[in-house]
């Protein structure tokens, strides 16, 4: 029988695994004031820093992170414009070796000129071919032009592959939903969704945290009515912790709302990497359900079992040294931070 402590692995939505070096980074040049200015301030400039070694440390990082708060899954959304080619392997071989499942793609935009985006829709098709598990990725319609969006859609179909999208995060990408209207299929990931103004096929990848960090506003995730999973957009792997915060959130708009809301989207995740059920997680805290663990900060993973293989025992990775993970993690930190 199964315990009330245990539940299937968690499941990250939308991850970005390079931003786990950005913690203490420089101050920018000058403050952000918008949305548009965080990314190019910030976000835009760190990606463009990026090499291998960085690429592979800061997932490392982030899969371990992820691992030790029971999430055992990382659908994952990567930018690396200076050291494309290969990234996903490097991104998908660190989550491997620490033992966390992933679904990667590459960020296919114009914001680096048409070799960029040839070389990001490239290294998608590449890491498909291979035998990659991931979809296509795509940052954001204001962002790509109509030529690109329609190649993007291209590869996706050819691959049988859904498309991982920034979908309206920001008042300034409004248009998206008119412009993928039509082309959005039910294997598509569609993050964020804070300012679609229309229903779109395919699932909606809540952030709620960051959503309040960038002050793009509420998206209301329960208006819609297809499936709802839980992301963090890279502000780490603590699935519980982005639940709560996605209940306190709900419940700021409608008082009226109960936790097994942001459960049911906590829950979405299977649907988009379905192993993860199959994968267990031993808490240190019980009942795991949804009316307590709203309340209840702290919760950890004592136990964790990935097809089948413990990869966290009494708190600890098994396959990885936590310890040097970490340290050269923040070897590639002060590189990466020097570049900045």
């Amino acid at each position: 029988m199964t315990s009330r402590a245990e539940t299937p692995g968690l499941v990250c939505a939308h991850h970005h695994l390079y931003s786990a070096l950005a913690r203490g980074m420089p101050a920018p040049p000058r403050v952000a004031t918008n949305f548009s200015e965080i990314l190019e301030l910030v976000w835009w400039r760190l990606d463009r820093a990026l090499d291998g070694e960085m690429i592979r440390w800061s997932a490392m990082l982030g899969a371990l992170e992820a691992l030790e708060a029971g999430t055992t899954a990382i659908v994952d959304h990567h930018s690396s414009p200076n050291a494309i080619e290969g990234s996903l392997d490097l991104v998908a071989g660190a989550c491997a070796e620490v033992g966390v499942r992933s679904v990667c793609c590459y960020e296919v935009t114009d914001r680096n000129g048409p070799e960029g985006a040839t070389a990001g829709l490239r290294e998608n098709a590449r890491f498909l071919r291979e035998g990659g598990r991931g979809l296509v990725g795509a940052h954001a319609c204001f962002t790509l032009s109509d030529e690109t969006l329609e190649r993007v859609v291209g590869l996706s179909e050819d691959m049988d592959a859904g498309v991982h999208i920034h979908v309206a995060e920001d008042a300034l990408d409004s248009a998206a939903g008119e412009r993928l209207e039509h082309v959005a299929r039910e294997n598509w990931l569609l993050a964020h969704c804070v300012h679609l103004d229309r229903p779109l096929t395919g699932t909606v990848a809540h952030n709620p945290r960051s959503n309040m960090n960038n002050s793009v506003g509420y998206g209301r995730p329960a208006r819609f009515t297809g499936t709802v999973a839980l992301g963090t957009d890279g502000i780490g792997g603590d699935m519980l912790e982005e639940f709560r915060i996605a209940y306190a959130r709900l419940r700021e708009d409608d008082v009226t709302a109960t936790p097994e809301t942001p459960w049911a989207w906590l829950e979405g995740g299977w649907k988009l990497v379905p192993e993860a059920l199959q994968d267990t997680v031993l808490w240190s805290y019980e009942p795991m359900d949804p009316w307590n663990l709203a309340f209840t900060p702290g919760v950890r993973p004592l136990e964790v079992r990935v097809a089948g293989e413990v990869v966290l025992e009494n708190g600890q990775p098994t396959r990885v040294d936590a310890a040097e993970v970490r340290a050269r993690a923040a070897e590639q930190q002060a590189r990466l931070f020097a570049r900045l």
